[in-house]
């Protein structure tokens, strides 16, 4: 990839997990009265159809990776497991409330945080508090996050009874350097002997995350953990970009400087020899920063077409609600976002209230909605269309986001054709920049200060 490039498009920009991106959301207009009016109509609408996708935040790490920007909370005090357990299913039974059917789950990850610092034992009181008031679709998926570290027998083993058949460990980086600069040491033979374990007991999708951008790293680094992870051959993988947002609040990103990142042009050499090393086993590119065996769920959904991306990344599968349980979660009912407070102590005081504990959220309009499936579909398939009979997809600034593609289109990233665009091969490391071009409320106020990592 051209110098020029990178330097003409490494341009702060959001990685658009939602539209409205979060900084974008409209709190004037939004209530939470509003949001469980737009989820009671979503749940009516797909409950039956396609069921429900549940996300679980649970925050709780025994120590700060000084490359996370998620939300957690540092401590080595176990006995915050139970308390943070019963909020979470109080805020379940406080949404079960509002339907009038149970609910059917086709998804149910657990996130954080560290979700393998809770015992197996409470994890089990978690799971099975959810399902006692739920149904399961026919070919449910249950997935979790897990450190190499302490990922144990028994934590796989008791998820794997309770349903879940996918796990994702966090890799990041196999050079000591690295490690310590992130404050994340785990060697090889930590993530080598979880992978095996779950493979044991049976789980069908491991997946590993390993982060290209990280301080100090270079092209050998790089090389050394795509050559260990070819050793265990994951069947789906994470290769992204990490983002460095250090002015986010209570994030840990201040273990090193800026003058220790890799160069925007070191970081996408960086990549392309990861995807060309992982393209020699197999492994196939899914949408953004994704790659996956043909035997994983992931690659399936992208060749049926049914590939769908949202506050939990890409997922093999579609529910049209989402709620997201705990500090920090972010729900989506299609027509409206909404995201629960961020300090343990207030969704504990709201829990104790009888209050769903959200603090913030947007009420999707018609435009919103429209601009909204475009980047879906451009984030999972590199492309989108329209007609111009005002009903499929069409928006009056249509003809002002095709002339700001046009530069694109000139240096070969995409194709604009009379009712549609494709994005290139050369240009699908760019797809956060053209998604940047439908994104009308990111054009009509461009922010005064940065909000978004860079793109490449």
């Amino acid at each position: 990839m051209s110098r020029a490039l990178i330097n003409k498009y490494n341009i702060a920009g959001p990685r658009y997990t939602s539209y409205p991106t979060v900084p974008y959301w409209d709190k004037s207009t939004f209530s939470l009265e509003q949001w469980k009016d737009t989820l009671v109509r979503s749940f009516k609408e797909s409950n039956l159809k396609e069921g429900i996708s549940l996300y679980i935040h649970l925050p709780f790490c025994e120590s700060l990776c000084t490359f996370c920007g998620c939300n957690k909370r540092i401590t080595k005090q176990h006995s915050v497991e139970s308390p943070y357990i019963k909020a979470v299913l109080k805020e379940w039974h406080l949404y079960l409330e509002l339907f009038d059917e149970k609910p059917i789950i086709k998804e149910l990850h657990l996130g954080g945080g560290t979700p393998t610092f809770f015992s197996p034992e409470n994890l089990s009181l978690l799971i099975n508090g959810i399902l006692n008031d739920a149904v399961l679709a026919e070919n449910y998926e249950f997935s979790f996050e897990g450190h190499p570290n302490n990922t144990t027998r028994e934590h796989l083993q008791t998820l794997y009874n309770l349903g879940f058949k996918r796990v994702s460990f966090g890799v990041q980086d196999y050079n000591e350097t690295v490690q310590k600069a992130i404050h994340r040491v785990q060697p090889f033979e930590n993530v080598k002997h979880a992978t095996e374990l779950a493979r044991e007991i049976g789980y069908t999708s491991v997946g590993h995350d390993i982060i290209f951008g990280l301080p100090f790293q270079n092209l050998d680094h790089v090389k050394e953990t795509i050559l260990k992870t070819k050793e265990l051959l994951p069947d789906r993988l994470a290769f992204y970009s990490y983002a460095h947002v250090p002015w986010i609040k209570g994030n840990g990103q201040r273990g090193f400087s800026d003058a220790d990142l890799p160069s925007a042009e070191l970081k996408r050499t960086q990549y392309e020899l990861g995807k060309e090393l992982l393209a020699e086993v197999g492994y196939h590119e899914i949408g953004m920063d994704h790659f996956a065996l043909k035997t994983d769920s992931l690659y399936k959904s992208m060749e049926k077409g049914s590939l769908h991306r949202n506050f939990m990344g890409y997922t093999a599968s579609k529910t049209q609600a989402m709620i997201g349980l705990g500090v920090s979660s972010i729900s989506d009912s299609w027509y409206g976002f909404s995201q629960n407070v961020k300090q343990i102590e207030d969704y504990y005081n709201l829990l104790n209230q009888d209050v769903i504990p959200v603090y913030r959220g947007h009420i999707l309009n018609e435009e919103d909605l429209i601009i909204r499936k475009h980047i879906l579909n451009l984030m999972c398939s590199f492309k989108t269309e329209w007609s111009y009979n005002q009903d499929n997809l069409y928006f009056d600034e249509l003809p002002e986001t095709l002339m700001r593609l046009k530069e694109m289109e000139i240096d070969g990233l995409l194709n604009i054709n009379s009712n549609s665009i494709e994005v290139t091969k050369k240009g699908q490391p760019f797809v956060r920049n053209i998604c940047m071009a439908f994104d009308l409320l990111l054009q009509r106020r461009q922010p005064d200060t940065q909000l978004f990592s860079m793109t490449v």
